[in-house]
Protein backbone atom coordinates (compact mmCIF):
# COMPACT_ATOMS: atom_id res chain seq x y z
CA UNK A 1 0.00 0.00 0.00
CA UNK A 2 2.76 2.66 0.94
CA UNK A 3 4.09 2.24 -2.64
CA UNK A 4 1.12 3.13 -4.13
CA UNK A 5 0.94 5.95 -1.91
CA UNK A 6 2.94 6.48 0.48
CA UNK A 7 0.88 9.14 2.50
CA UNK A 8 -1.54 6.37 3.45
CA UNK A 9 -2.82 7.27 6.78
CA UNK A 10 -1.79 4.55 9.36
CA UNK A 11 -5.60 3.72 10.30
CA UNK A 12 -6.45 2.81 6.42
CA UNK A 13 -3.22 0.55 6.44
CA UNK A 14 -4.45 -0.76 9.87
CA UNK A 15 -8.34 -1.66 8.52
CA UNK A 16 -7.17 -2.88 5.15
CA UNK A 17 -4.49 -5.66 7.18
CA UNK A 18 -6.62 -6.07 10.12
CA UNK A 19 -4.63 -5.38 12.48
CA UNK A 20 -4.56 -2.01 15.47
CA UNK A 21 -3.10 0.84 14.21
CA UNK A 22 -0.13 0.84 16.86
CA UNK A 23 0.56 -2.63 15.38
CA UNK A 24 1.12 -0.78 11.60
CA UNK A 25 3.17 1.81 12.94
CA UNK A 26 5.41 -0.67 15.13
CA UNK A 27 6.30 -2.89 11.83
CA UNK A 28 6.50 0.51 10.20
CA UNK A 29 9.30 1.62 12.47
CA UNK A 30 10.93 -1.67 12.42
CA UNK A 31 10.96 -2.43 8.50
CA UNK A 32 12.95 0.91 8.47
CA UNK A 33 15.18 -0.03 10.78
CA UNK A 34 16.10 -3.12 9.07
CA UNK A 35 16.67 -1.19 6.13
CA UNK A 36 14.13 -2.72 4.08
CA UNK A 37 12.10 0.54 3.77
CA UNK A 38 14.79 2.87 2.89
CA UNK A 39 12.85 6.48 2.54
CA UNK A 40 9.76 7.81 0.95
CA UNK A 41 9.96 9.72 -1.83
CA UNK A 42 8.21 11.95 -4.52
CA UNK A 43 7.96 10.20 -7.96
CA UNK A 44 8.72 13.24 -10.22
CA UNK A 45 8.33 13.37 -14.18
CA UNK A 46 11.83 14.40 -15.11
CA UNK A 47 10.43 15.21 -18.91
CA UNK A 48 7.98 17.69 -17.36
CA UNK A 49 10.99 19.81 -15.23
CA UNK A 50 13.24 19.24 -18.55
CA UNK A 51 15.11 16.42 -17.99
CA UNK A 52 13.82 13.81 -20.27
CA UNK A 53 16.93 12.64 -22.04
CA UNK A 54 17.01 9.14 -21.17
CA UNK A 55 20.16 6.45 -21.83
CA UNK A 56 21.35 3.20 -20.97
CA UNK A 57 25.03 2.65 -21.77
CA UNK A 58 26.86 -0.48 -21.64
CA UNK A 59 30.07 -0.69 -20.29
CA UNK A 60 33.03 -2.91 -20.70
CA UNK A 61 35.72 -2.44 -17.59
CA UNK A 62 39.14 -3.55 -17.35
CA UNK A 63 39.39 -6.78 -15.54
CA UNK A 64 41.52 -6.07 -12.27
CA UNK A 65 41.34 -7.01 -8.65
CA UNK A 66 37.74 -5.46 -6.99
CA UNK A 67 37.22 -4.30 -10.28
CA UNK A 68 33.10 -4.42 -10.05
CA UNK A 69 33.38 -2.73 -6.74
CA UNK A 70 35.87 -0.03 -7.89
CA UNK A 71 34.45 0.73 -11.22
CA UNK A 72 30.50 0.47 -10.27
CA UNK A 73 31.21 3.24 -7.39
CA UNK A 74 33.15 4.92 -9.83
CA UNK A 75 30.38 5.72 -12.09
CA UNK A 76 27.69 6.16 -9.52
CA UNK A 77 29.49 8.92 -8.40
CA UNK A 78 28.67 10.74 -12.21
CA UNK A 79 26.13 13.36 -10.94
CA UNK A 80 22.68 11.83 -13.32
CA UNK A 81 23.82 8.55 -13.22
CA UNK A 82 20.25 6.92 -12.33
CA UNK A 83 21.37 3.30 -11.93
CA UNK A 84 24.78 1.11 -11.95
CA UNK A 85 24.38 -2.75 -12.83
CA UNK A 86 27.19 -5.12 -12.79
CA UNK A 87 25.94 -7.79 -15.49
CA UNK A 88 27.61 -11.20 -16.55
CA UNK A 89 28.38 -10.83 -20.31
CA UNK A 90 29.98 -9.09 -23.13
CA UNK A 91 29.45 -6.03 -20.86
CA UNK A 92 30.25 -5.53 -17.11
CA UNK A 93 27.93 -2.64 -16.43
CA UNK A 94 24.34 -0.99 -17.39
CA UNK A 95 24.41 2.16 -16.91
CA UNK A 96 20.92 4.01 -16.35
CA UNK A 97 21.33 8.16 -16.87
CA UNK A 98 18.81 10.97 -17.26
CA UNK A 99 20.12 14.66 -18.48
CA UNK A 100 19.05 17.59 -19.54
CA UNK A 101 19.95 17.14 -23.45
CA UNK A 102 22.17 15.37 -25.91
CA UNK A 103 25.18 17.76 -24.70
CA UNK A 104 24.15 17.05 -20.86
CA UNK A 105 24.60 13.22 -21.69
CA UNK A 106 28.06 13.84 -23.24
CA UNK A 107 29.52 15.22 -20.56
CA UNK A 108 28.62 12.16 -18.63
CA UNK A 109 30.08 10.05 -21.07
CA UNK A 110 32.79 11.73 -21.42
CA UNK A 111 33.69 11.18 -17.82
CA UNK A 112 33.36 7.75 -18.45
CA UNK A 113 35.94 7.67 -21.48
CA UNK A 114 38.47 9.73 -19.10
CA UNK A 115 38.27 6.58 -16.59
CA UNK A 116 41.16 3.91 -16.93
CA UNK A 117 39.79 1.57 -16.13
CA UNK A 118 36.86 1.77 -18.63
CA UNK A 119 37.33 -0.07 -22.15
CA UNK A 120 34.74 0.33 -23.82
CA UNK A 121 30.87 2.07 -24.04
CA UNK A 122 27.92 1.17 -26.26
CA UNK A 123 25.10 3.62 -25.79
CA UNK A 124 21.46 3.20 -26.34
CA UNK A 125 19.29 6.89 -26.51
CA UNK A 126 15.56 5.90 -25.28
CA UNK A 127 13.23 7.64 -27.61
CA UNK A 128 10.01 7.12 -25.39
CA UNK A 129 10.06 5.58 -21.64
CA UNK A 130 6.80 3.27 -22.05
CA UNK A 131 7.08 2.21 -18.28
CA UNK A 132 9.40 3.48 -15.61
CA UNK A 133 7.93 2.28 -11.84
CA UNK A 134 10.67 1.59 -9.17
CA UNK A 135 8.31 0.24 -6.91
CA UNK A 136 8.63 -3.67 -6.09
CA UNK A 137 4.93 -5.50 -6.53
CA UNK A 138 3.63 -8.17 -4.43
CA UNK A 139 0.59 -8.96 -6.21
CA UNK A 140 -0.13 -8.87 -9.92
CA UNK A 141 -1.40 -5.90 -11.58
CA UNK A 142 -4.71 -7.34 -13.30
CA UNK A 143 -6.10 -9.04 -9.80
CA UNK A 144 -9.23 -8.00 -8.75
CA UNK A 145 -9.82 -6.32 -5.21
CA UNK A 146 -11.25 -9.56 -4.16
CA UNK A 147 -7.87 -11.46 -5.18
CA UNK A 148 -6.09 -8.69 -3.70
CA UNK A 149 -8.09 -9.00 -0.58
CA UNK A 150 -7.04 -12.40 -0.29
CA UNK A 151 -3.67 -12.21 -1.52
CA UNK A 152 -3.29 -9.99 1.26
CA UNK A 153 -4.81 -12.28 3.90
CA UNK A 154 -2.33 -14.70 2.90
CA UNK A 155 0.51 -12.83 3.17
CA UNK A 156 -0.79 -11.60 6.92
CA UNK A 157 -0.98 -15.54 7.97
CA UNK A 158 2.36 -16.04 6.54
CA UNK A 159 4.00 -13.28 8.34
CA UNK A 160 2.28 -14.77 11.30
CA UNK A 161 4.12 -18.14 10.42
CA UNK A 162 7.14 -16.69 10.09
CA UNK A 163 6.87 -15.08 13.44
CA UNK A 164 6.00 -18.26 15.25
CA UNK A 165 8.62 -20.07 13.20
CA UNK A 166 11.47 -17.77 15.09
Amino acid sequence: MLQINCKTPLGRIAKKVGVPKSTVQYRMRRLEKQGVIEGYYAKIDAAKIGIGYHTITLVRGKFGPNYPERIGKMLAQIPGIREVYFTLGENDFVVLSLSNDREDFMRKLEKMYNMKEIERTNTLVVMNVIKWDPRIFFEYPNQTKTNLSQHSNLLHVRNKLKKTMK
